[in-house]
């Protein structure tokens, strides 16, 4: 299929789409790097205080995990009112729903003013989290990537994806700041509170840049189409994008949710669950592997617009196999180097983890983005990502964990995500390449088409 004929918006204008896009990731990794903070340190004490320590705990990653349960709910909400009525007014409301739901976390009372209410409200606050964040990314990449220049797709939507670190700097970084100058008593009494209630900071910032983008012109376009078609005297009802997708793009689909398995498994073991083994089994401090997390994602933040910029010259494919079959090789090294204690060692196995990991998140963007028509792009994109997240990412750390805890060294580990590997490497390979695709093409002829628009019609993206 040949490149996008459309003219691309100023370099002005297109900088102010990916900003608007970059904002929302941020706050979504934000939240989710503070949350998981937060259930660790103080929701155990001050939401769950009559339960065991250990089980209060366990009870408040249970409220996290509750988001990840959400988050495909939000991506079939999301992706059919996004395939119905636009990108922009969409990632609007996600935005609002996931700032505000993590603002109102930092107002709620806690068990000791209102009881067992306080945790239903904080479970009730992180589904609406999840629920949001589940339609957030799939609108985010969209906008970016149907807007910008063919030729530089994958570079300008793999911005979207630096949120991921930039959020957890961002995060932890506050956090560090808190923990510095407040006593323990101070920061479990109110200070917990404060990272929560800045996150209405970046709220107001990503509503007055959000606000000021224009609605994709892709979906502008195929948009008019749909409602010609519509107005048709032999027309028929056009279907639901979920149903769309399934009928003309359930293998894209699957492809999505094979890509994602290594790139989300990997993910959550490189930064989330290595906090568990370095302080078990390596004898690290938790502070000195976080300090590896936080000097590698400044790495992982700078690499992925390189991979994503990489996968523009020589495609989505082949960047993204680099990257899966690059962590697969790499998982037994990293656990060695970790092993060893020394802290340049552990900055090193956790950097080219995310490095090579970038590989498949960077060019992820424009890959979705590309396997899908336009009118049901938000539904595909979305459900290919986050039906994958709960199956890969969401259960990784306590499998990792349990995996640990059963064998007691980091083999079987290993293993774990290798297998996570040859399930991408199997989905990606058996993809086609999508560099080179039109989203402005005329979308596939559906069965609300009629007979004479389907004579007309190009062949479908």
């Amino acid at each position: 299929m040949a490149s996008a004929t459309t003219a691309p918006p100023p370099p002005a204008s297109l900088k102010r789409i990916v900003a608007a896009s970059l904002i929302g990731t941020t706050i979504e990794w934000y939240d989710f790097f503070l949350y998981g903070s937060a259930a660790a340190l103080v929701f155990n004490k001050l939401f769950f205080p009559g339960s065991d320590p250990l089980v209060g705990t366990l009870l408040s990653f249970l409220t996290y995990a509750v988001g990840f349960a959400a988050r495909p709910l939000g991506a079939l909400v999301f992706g059919h009112y996004g395939d119905r009525l636009g990108r922009k007014k969409l990632l609007v409301l996600s935005l609002l729903l996931m700032g505000g739901a993590t603002f109102a976390i930092g107002l709620l009372p806690t068990h000791a003013t209102v009881g067992s209410a306080a945790p239903v409200l904080l479970t009730t606050l992180r589904l609406v989290q999840g629920f949001a964040l589940g339609g957030e990314w799939g609108g985010a990449v969209l906008l970016v990537s149907e807007h910008g220049d063919a030729r530089r797709r994958g570079f300008w939507a793999s911005w979207p994806q630096t949120g991921a670190p930039a959020g957890q700097l961002l995060a932890t970084g506050v956090l560090s700041l808190l923990t510095a100058v407040l006593s323990d008593e101070a920061f479990v009494s109110w200070g917990w509170r404060i990272p929560f209630l800045l996150s209405g900071v970046l709220v107001i910032v990503g509503l007055w840049i959000r606000l000021s983008v224009d609605e994709s012109p892709v979906f502008q376009q195929a948009l008019a189409r749909a409602e010609a078609r519509s107005a048709a005297p032999d027309a028929v009802a056009e279907k639901l994008p979920l149903v769309s997708v399934l009928r003309h793009h359930w293998r894209d689909v699957l492809v999505a949710m094979g890509a994602r398995m290594a790139e989300n498994i990997s993910y959550y073991v490189i930064t989330a669950f290595i906090l568990v083994y370095a302080t078990t089994s390596a004898g690290v401090s938790r502070q000195t592997a976080l300090n590896a997390v936080l000097i590698a994602s400044a790495v992982h933040f700078a690499v992925i617009p390189a991979w994503g910029a990489l996968s523009d010259r020589i495609g989505r494919r082949p960047v993204y196999l680099l990257g899966a079959a690059g962590v697969g090789l790499w998982m037994f090294p990293f656990f060695s180097l970790i092993d060893t204690g020394g802290f340049g060692n552990m900055i090193l196995a956790v950097t080219v983890g995310l490095v090579l990991h970038g590989a498949m998140y960077a060019p992820q963007a424009a890959f979705f983005s590309e396997m899908f028509a336009t009118r049901m792009r938000y539904s595909g994109a979305s459900i290919g990502a986050q039906f994958a997240s709960v199956a890969a990412g969401a259960p990784a750390p306590l499998i990792a964990t349990a995996l640990l805890s059963e064998y007691g060294n980091s083999t079987p580990i290993s293993l774990y995500v290798i297998a996570a590997v040859v399930l991408t490497l199997i989905a990606v390979g058996a993809a086609k390449e999508t560099r080179s695709r039109d989203l402005a093409a005329v979308d596939p002829v559906t069965d609300a088409e009629p007979a004479a628009a389907r004579a007309a019609d190009a062949p479908a993206v």
